[in-house]
């Protein structure tokens, strides 16, 4: 008997100690929402959806679902997600291909294609990269960051893009 009572003791002192627990349990709930959302607002097409026509806004987009149509989201983030199937031209600052997608993609900052993705289509970027065991296939023209306002004054901007266009090409041909 004098060993259930000690430790009732025990868990009467104990009762107050998981109570700090559980206010511990809630911090990581509330830092895994936070990182659910590092940039910011995103928006999420799920994987059982389907969306057909155009997607703009004015907050990243994380597709894991499928879509066909046209995506412009100027100065945000769109990552096609392992599920994700896209067949659309994507317009963004930054992209990130871990799914499939089939149309040309233009970023203003970079294209990012991991090892599970695929992309069929020509892409226009300030920076790209491309992971071992990505798939490739279109045309690669380097934006300099600094030639996208220059672009608007005409044949100057064209010509130096044009040229690293063939030899990226040549690269991507290589891989």
């Amino acid at each position: 008997m004098w060993k259930p009572s000690q430790s009732e003791p025990i868990r009467a002192t104990s009762n107050p100690e998981p109570q700090p627990p559980v206010h511990t349990t809630t911090p990581p709930v509330e830092t895994v929402s936070r990182m659910g959302a590092p940039a910011g607002d995103q928006a999420v097409i799920g994987k059982g959806l389907f969306v057909k026509g155009e997607i703009s806004g004015s907050e990243s987009l994380y597709i894991d679902g499928k879509v066909e149509g046209a995506i412009n989201l100027p100065g945000n983030r769109v990552t096609i997600g392992r599920n994700g199937q896209v067949s659309a031209n994507v317009t963004a600052r930054e992209v990130v291909v871990m799914g499939k997608v089939r149309g040309n993609v233009s970023a203003s900052d970079r294209v990012d294609i991991r090892a599970e993705g695929a992309l069929s289509g020509d892409v226009a970027a300030a920076r790209i990269s491309i992971e071992d065991g990505a798939f490739f296939k279109g045309g690669i023209d380097i934006r300099k960051a600094d030639a996208k306002p220059a672009q608007s004054h005409g044949a100057a901007a064209s010509a130096s893009t044009t040229t690293p266009t063939s030899t990226e090409t040549s690269k991507s041909t290589q891989a």
